[in-house]
């Protein structure tokens, strides 16, 4: 099953070098989600080879430019190309506002049908969940109010053993509920016993999306434990000055937040324009939290 993360932009507030404002690509199992939507990312979309129509659900994490002002852009082409089926959004309740208008004064009607789910940026919330994958937002500290967003998947199924179930003419209705742990008798008394016919089911995954956002203690436990977190490294530590003001984070900073918060990997992003050559910002990273790497646009990334 399919958890990954495509970068379609990594750069922070001016794009530059070739890196595009912050959108990414979450694929599960075949379900597609977006996650931010800065300029430039439909065009994004297309030269990495992904139709936006496939998209089934997006979610903004707050109201700066180089986060989402291509979503007016993206949500009309998804018109223009016939979309007929719903889409989710998810984003600050003033998103909602600005797109009214914008539809109003170009005179659009969307033929698909928009849902619009706010966000608190106040408190931790779910905000999707179904058997497979759980979201949450939670609030980040930055300028506008802002939240990250955490996927966590659901309980995975047991695999069978096929070098044990060969031959065994085991009723093809019993395979799922083996791969759930439950024992199975047919019509002749023959019982087939889950813990001998399948392996253990291998744990469940979660990814964690930081935007922008001063590193603080806060959101540490909403991001517990994740196997992949995404945290803006804005500025080396040198310009610590510079990230409090902003209220952005250092490389350092972000490294910290992985160590505290007990992640298996930081995909580093959102770099400072300032920034052409990456590697002081990697290189004071894994000085603090050795599984840090760069985020590179067009690279998919496993969860």
């Amino acid at each position: 099953m399919r958890f990954e993360i495509l970068v379609l932009g990594n750069s922070s507030a001016t794009p530059i070098y070739d890196r595009h404002p912050t959108a990414q690509i979450l694929n599960f199992n075949e379900q597609l989600f977006l996650i931010d939507c800065g300029e430039g990312t439909q065009m994004q979309l297309h030269r990495y080879g992904i139709k936006s129509n496939k998209i089934s659900r997006i979610f903004i994490s707050h109201l700066h430019g180089d986060h989402y002002l291509g979503l007016v852009g993206l949500l009309s082409s998804m018109n223009l190309t016939g979309r007929m089926s719903e889409l989710h959004l998810h984003g600050p309740a003033p998103l909602l506002e600005i797109l009214n208008l914008q539809f109003k004064h170009s005179d659009t009607t969307l033929r698909y049908n928009l849902i619009f789910h706010p966000t608190n940026p106040d408190e931790e919330e779910v905000i999707m969940k179904s058997q497979m994958l759980t979201v949450r937002s939670f609030p980040l500290l930055h300028r506008v109010p802002t939240t990250g967003f955490r996927f966590d998947e659901g309980a995975r199924a047991a695999s069978l053993i096929s070098e044990k179930i060969e031959g065994m003419n085991i009723p093809t209705v019993f395979f799922q509920q083996l791969k759930k742990g439950m024992d199975c008798t047919d019509l002749d008394g023959t019982v087939y016993r889950a813990t001998e016919l399948t392996k253990p089911a291998p744990p469940s995954r979660s990814y964690a999306y930081c935007s922008d956002t001063r590193a603080f203690a806060t959101y540490i436990d909403a991001i517990y434990g994740v196997d992949l977190l995404y945290h803006e490294t804005t500025f080396e530590h040198s310009l610590l000055d510079r990230a409090v003001e902003t209220l952005h984070s250092t490389s350092l900073e972000a490294a910290q937040v992985a160590l505290q918060a007990g992640v298996k990997r930081l995909l580093m992003g959102h770099y400072s324009a300032r920034y052409k050559d990456l590697t002081p910002l990697l290189e004071e990273a894994k000085a603090v939290f050795d599984e840090s790497v760069l985020s590179f646009e067009g690279n998919w990334y496993k969860v």
